[in-house]
Order: C-alpha cells, then sequence, then structure tokens
C-alpha cells in the first residue's frame, strides 16, 4: 500500500478533476460569480471529506465514479461553508488556503452568492441520476447532506460558537457545538459510501460511531494548530481562537489534556473500524493522521 499522504493527494487530483467537470465556465454575465466559485475551490487544501467519501464507498464496493461525484458535492458544502466562515459578519478573516479569502480577493457580496451557488449545486449533482441509479439512494444522499450541513448540524454549529464568544461554556458545550460544526460534516463523507452501497444498519453506525470520534479528533488538532502551529504552513492566521476568547477544549482542558484528549478519541475512532476488519486499514490511517498532521 502507497504510503498515507500518497494515497490523500491521489485522491485529490481525481477529486479536483471531478470538480472541473461539474463546475460551469465562467462566461456571460455571471462570469464573476463563476470566477470566484473556482477561485474558491481550487485554493488548496487537503480534501480529506472527500478522501473519507471515497475510502468508505470502497469498503462497500461501490464505483469510484459515482463516490468521486458525491466527494465533489461534500467538497462543495465545505468550501460554501468555508467562505462563510471568513465574512467579516462571521470570523472576519482575509486569509484561507494561503491565499486571501474571497471576499478580499472580490468582494462581499461575490463572496455570499459564490457560497451560496456552490451549496446548490452540491444539490444539483446528488440528484443526477449519474450518483446512482436509484432515486432512493440519491434521496437518503440529499437528506443526509441537508441535515448535517443545515440547522441540525453545521450551520447549527457556527452559530454556537459565534455566541460562544460572549459567554462561557462548559467542556460538554463545546464538545457538542464541534460535533456539529465539523464532526457533522465529516460524519456525513463516512457514511455516504455506506448509503451508496446501501449497507447494512449495523456497518452504517460503525461508521457513524468511527466519524463522531474522528470529528472531534480533528478539531482539537485544529485549535491545537491555532494555538501552536506554523501559520505559513496552515495557510492560515493563527491565534485567532485565543483572541477572540473562542471555546475550544484546548482553552478549557489546556493543550496537554487536550492533545492526550485527541490521541484517545483516533484510537477509539479506529475500534470503530473492527467489523471492516483489514478492509478498512486505509481509514485507520486516516485516524492516526489526523491527530498527528502539523498543518
Amino acid at each position: 500500500m502507497a504510503p498515507f499522504g500518497d494515497l490523500l493527494s491521489e485522491r485529490a487530483v481525481a477529486v479536483e478533476a471531478t470538480l472541473k467537470r461539474l463546475l460551469p465556465s465562467a462566461e456571460g454575465p455571471e462570469a464573476r460569480l463563476i470566477e470566484a466559485m473556482n477561485y474558491a475551490v481550487f485554493a488548496g487544501g487537503k480534501r480529506l471529506r472527500p478522501f473519507l467519501v471515497t475510502a468508505s464507498a470502497e469498503l462497500f464496493g461501490v464505483s469510484m465514479a459515482a463516490a468521486l461525484r458525491v466527494a465533489a458535492a461534500v467538497e462543495l458544502v465545505h468550501t460554501y461553508s468555508l467562505i462563510h466562515d471568513d465574512l467579516p459578519c462571521m470570523d472576519n478573516d482575509d486569509l484561507r488556503r494561503g491565499k486571501p479569502t474571497v471576499h478580499i480577493a472580490f468582494d462581499e457580496a461575490t463572496a455570499i452568492l459564490a457560497g451560496d451557488a456552490m451549496l446548490t449545486l452540491a444539490f444539483e449533482i446528488l440528484a443526477a441520476p449519474e450518483t446512482h441509479s436509484l432515486a432512493e439512494v440519491r434521496c437518503e444522499l440529499i437528506t443526509a447532506l441537508s441535515q448535517a450541513a443545515g440547522w441540525r448540524g453545521m450551520v447549527a454549529g457556527q452559530m454556537i460558537d459565534l455566541q460562544a464568544e460572549y459567554q462561557t461554556m462548559e467542556p460538554a458545550g463545546i464538545t457538542r457545538m464541534q460535533r456539529l460544526k465539523t464532526g457533522a460534516l465529516l460524519a456525513l463523507s463516512c457514511e455516504a459510501g455506506a448509503i451508496l452501497g446501501r449497507a447494512p444498519e449495523p456497518l452504517r453506525h460503525a461508521l457513524h460511531a468511527y466519524a463522531h470520534d474522528l470529528g472531534l479528533a480533528f478539531q482539537i488538532t485544529d485549535d491545537l494548530l491555532d494555538a501552536r502551529g506554523d501559520g505559513v504552513r496552515l495557510g492560515k492566521r493563527t491565534g485567532k481562537d485565543g483572541a477572540r476568547g473562542k471555546a475550544t477544549l484546548v482553552a478549557a482542558l489546556g493543550e496537554e489534556r487536550a492533545r492526550l484528549q485527541a490521541d484517545m478519541l483516533a484510537q477509539q475512532a479506529m475500534a470503530h473500524l473492527e467489523p471492516f476488519a483489514e478492509k478498512a486499514e486505509i481509514m485507520r490511517q486516516v485516524a492516526d493522521f489526523v491527530v498527528h498532521r502539523d498543518h
């Protein structure tokens, strides 16, 4: 098996090729909107969520073409969320993936519309027969992504995060916020392969439990990198969370305890993959990568 970093890079290339086919050409009066969409989507990034979609799909023998379409849809939703999170009315960031954020490179209105366009394009992709021959499966994918991205998941987490700047949160509350803001879309990424493959409920539950722990480990590591990471390697400004008094487990527990918690969660995530035996080795490598990355 190739080293995990090589697998991640290879799959990122495949996902970006799929995105290039699915995104519209920058033509006509709406060209500026489409340019902003392309600017955001092709700004780089690890493409971890799309990787999880394809890795989970491989567990159930799903065609790579179908998995890549779902992976592209998930990446569009993730990128939309970054655009909106960076806006002045949200986190007010001016750097993302080493480049000026979309509202800086274009303008706020264009950034909002580009995010809206990517969110809706994601559902257009999932609804197409090319994604799966069965309408029932396509509907389940749409429902799952809607729940992960909306008021039950990512959007709710962002709202709680914004409110947390003005109040003290206990670790349990921070954990819930992060499971919504970060974990919900990661969980959908892991479960998408099971939906495509029409997997039995016990295996879906195993993947959900894996993603549950993986998402929190990912967010703790992100917060540790914000506190002590290299801004150049990260491609964004560090130290923002502490400066703004954001609620994080790093702030609540301290760096050493938070790091131990992330390691424990990664081990728990791997344990949930036992039903898949050696077939899930790549997903075990994901859990290890998540807590040991430096950017």
